[in-house]
Order: C-alpha cells, then structure tokens, then sequence
C-alpha cells in the first residue's frame, strides 16, 4: 500500500533546525507547501515554504493557525511549544500532529523524571541524584561522594535550558562552587537539580521516528556543544555536527533503538503517555558500552541539518504514519542514508552564549551557497533594501557534503570562510578529529 503523503504541512519554530525541516519537507514529493510558524525571512527564501505569524507557545493559536491552514499535519521543531501542551491542544482539536504531549515530554522538560524512567526501562545511565531547593547540604554530600569514589561531576538543571543548563565540572571543588546557581531561589519539594557521575567517551545523538509503540531511527550524529575548538569553554545549544559516524555502525545503531528507545517506549506506554514524536537519545559511547545521558524530545539542532540532507527515503510519510500511531510495518529500524557525508558549521554572533549582539551585516551568503553548500538561517533578519543582518545567537549553520568526512568538512570550512560578519564567532575543529570505527567509512 502507497502510504499517505501530507499534502500541506505547518512546521512549527523559527530556527535552524525548523529551516532544515521545512526545506527537507518541501522538496519531497506529494507535499504541495510547508507553512512555517513563525518562521522567518531567512525560512521563507526556501522554495515551497511560506511564513505565517503565530505564537508557537500558545496552544490556541497554533490550533487555530492549522485549522485556517488546512495542514494535514503539524511538525514541532522546538521543545517549548511542546511542554506548552501544543501537541495536546492539536490532538484534541482533531489535526495530526508529529510531536508528543505535555505529559510524554517531561522525558526533556525533567531530567530527573528522564532517570526514573530509564531505570524503570532498564536502560543504562550515569550514576545520578536529583535534589530540590533548600537540599544543599545533601548535593553537597554526593558531590563529595562521586569524588571520593574517583569520579567527575556533571551538574544538569532539571528544566528546559536551550542546550545551555549543563555544567561539566573540571573539579569537585568547581562542582561545589556552582551549586548555588541551580539551587538558589528554588522551590522545595520538586527537582532543581541533577548530580550525575562524569562518563568518558565520545559522545553520539541517535534520533528515532516514533509511533508510540515502534521507532524508526535517523541516521546517527555527533554534535559539538562546546563554544571553543578543541570542547573548551562553556557548554552552547551546539556549534556544528557531522553524520554518518566511523565509530557507530548500522548494528550498533540498531543495537542501541532496541536497547535504548524500544524500553523507553515500552515504559511511557506502562504509564499511559505514549510517546509520538522525535525521541532523540543523546549517549555517551563508553568503554563499557553505550549509556544514555539524556532525552530530548524533538530533533537536534545542529544535527537535524546534517542528518536531513543525508536521508534518502521521504519522511512525510514517515512522520504522518508516526503522528497516527502506525508506521509502516516496511519500515526499517534504520532509515536508509546517502553514501555521503555531511558536515554543518554554526556561525555564532558576537558575544554569544552570554549575550550575543544583533544588527551586524552578514555578508557572502551568495559565495557560500554558490560553492554549494546549504544554509540554514538560525538567527536572522532581513534587512531594509536587501541583505542580511544577524538576530540571534547561533545565527547561521553551513553544511558542506561530500563523498567523506574530509570532503564534506573542506567544502562546510571553505562555505563558512566565505560568510563574514563583525565579531563572528565559529569552531574551526568540526568532524577534525574522527574517531575510528567499522562499518561507516570515514
């Protein structure tokens, strides 16, 4: 049976990420228009996408904007709108929607709630505790803990933090002296903090397609949240990611839907919240195997840019399957990628994550994408008579392709050189340092 094909999609969110879905989405075939809300002048260059003003946060609106649509299927690219309860308010309204509700995406909105359902599930993860306000004393004490049993600390703000709520302490001494920004002011009685164990590896996203019984994973990333090159500084919502990964074969990519999001499905389901939508395990690839550091509960930015591009079956389809709780029973546990690789840059405004400055003039768009690379606009606005001015922090991404890593990362630097703007700020070690697997050539 030919599966159904969403003739007119809302994607929902106005970034990067949002940009990647909307142009990945109208280039396929059977789907006449993608609306982006809100979108943005930089979405809106896109063949086939057309921006409507919306509020993504309130569910009233996002409701209203899909029935005066006429979607037959609403995308959500950002977590917010999703802890807002848009997803709910679609369901009730009776328009599909590809995205969870409130309830199934605390698996994000708590990463203490995502412990107890990992532990629940049988999924490995870090050893951890979480503490409200007021409980100083005892993340104190298990700080010291993991330290005298030889292990680092990683500090997590148990709500949403766009990427940047996560403290990798460089001594129990650091981990200490930063407890007070995540428990000071904080109500008792209900998770301010996670503690964790530090685990070693390299790190990977594996993002599935889920149907709330079933999940059908993207190709595999691997992003890079430091702001610095060689991972120094502070952590960042992302500064560039590359796909496929040497070191995280189609097997092991399996391995880890079966092992990681098939329990975690099995348990939402136990609970009564069945989970639709993008289920993003972002892991730890350890000596000891693959642990689970977080959920997220949409797809990366900036791994959506780089894993899009690289598919090579519709996702429409796949996503309108999903939204209805059945995905087709030919699909794979893997979706099918290129033979090519692609590497994404993000170019950061000045004085970002802190406090990014807008209104610089972008220029070398046009030499950027003449060289053949994608662009995607983050944080953009378009300027009075014709050009480019930033409006965000993480204002564009890049991603060069390639036959290899090599060569998708020479054409994404080559790209990424040839855009300039005052006090830009990019990594220069993308997909440099590859580690070595089997099964993906690099």
């Amino acid at each position: 049976m030919t599966p159904d094909v969403p003739r007119r999609i809302l994607v929902l969110g106005g970034g990067g990420r949002e940009h990647a879905l909307a142009w990945r989405l109208a280039g396929e075939p059977g789907v006449d228009e993608v609306v982006c809300g809100p979108g943005s002048a930089g979405i809106a260059t896109t063949p086939g996408v057309r921006c409507a003003p919306v509020d993504p946060l309130d569910p009233a609106a996002v409701v209203a904007l899909a029935q005066a649509e006429g979607v037959d299927l609403v995308v959500v690219g950002p977590e917010a709108p999703l802890a807002a309860g848009v997803a709910d308010a679609l369901v009730a309204a009776g328009v599909a929607v590809f995205g969870p509700g409130r309830a199934a995406a605390r698996l994000e909105t708590s990463k203490a709630f995502c412990h107890e359902v990992a532990a629940a599930a049988g999924v490995r993860m870090a050893r951890a505790r979480a503490f409200s306000g007021g409980e100083d004393a005892a993340a104190r004490a298990f700080i010291r803990e993991l330290a005298d049993a030889g292990a680092g600390v990683v500090l997590k703000a148990d709500g949403l933090a766009a990427g940047k709520g996560v403290l990798v302490a460089e001594s129990p001494g650091a981990a200490l002296e930063a407890l007070p920004r995540f428990l000071a002011g904080r109500p008792t009685g209900q998770p301010a903090l996670v503690v964790e164990e530090r685990l070693e590896g390299p790190e990977a996203s594996v993002i599935a397609v889920c149907d709330g019984e079933r999940a059908a994973a993207l190709p595999p990333a691997r992003d890079h949240k430091r702001l610095g090159d060689g991972d120094l500084g502070p952590n960042t919502g992302g500064m560039g990611a590359y796909s496929p990964l040497p070191d995280l074969d189609a097997p092991a990519v399996a391995a880890i839907v079966a092992g990681v999001h098939q329990p975690i499905l099995a348990e939402m389901r136990r609970r009564g919240t069945p989970f639709r939508g993008f289920l993003y395990a972002g892991l730890m690839l350890t000596g000891d195997g693959p642990a689970l550091l977080e959920i997220n509960v949409r797809c990366g930015d900036p791994e959506t840019q780089v894993i899009l591009p690289r598919l090579s079956e519709p996702l429409a389809p796949l996503l309108l399957a999903a939204a209805r709780g059945a995905l087709p029973a030919a699909a794979p546990d893997l979706l099918p990628a290129g033979d090519d690789a692609a590497v994404g840059i993000v170019l950061a405004a000045h004085g970002y994550p802190d406090s990014p400055r807008r209104g610089d003039a972008i220029g070398g768009l046009e030499s950027a994408e003449a060289r053949g690379a994608l662009v995607f606009h983050a944080g953009t606005a378009a300027r009075a008579g014709g050009g480019w001015d930033t409006n965000g922090g993480r204002v564009l991404t890049v991603v060069g392709r390639g036959r290899s890593l090599a060569d998708a990362r020479e054409a994404a630097e080559l790209a990424a050189g040839a855009i300039r703007w005052d006090g830009v700020h990019r990594r220069r070690d993308i997909a440099l340092r590859v580690p070595d697997g089997a099964g993906v050539p690099a």
